[in-house]
């Protein structure tokens, strides 16, 4: 998915985000995740450890 020597994370959803505010639901959804285990390999940049940080509680980083 990365562009060569480009750094990448690889994150997990861990949690449900049934019941979480609308602005996290979307937050996920931004970054590739859509079910419970789903993982999704993305570019380490500055927009993506945001939006990371921000739901975090819901997610697994490697």
């Amino acid at each position: 998915m990365a562009k060569n020597g480009a750094r990448t994370i690889k994150i997990t959803l861990i949690k449900s985000i049934i019941g979480t505010k609308e602005s996290h639901r979307a937050t996920v959804k931004g970054l590739g995740l859509r079910k419970l285990n789903s993982s999704s390999e993305l570019e380490d940049t500055a927009a993506i450890r945001g939006m990371i940080r921000k739901v975090n509680y819901l997610l697994k980083c490697e």
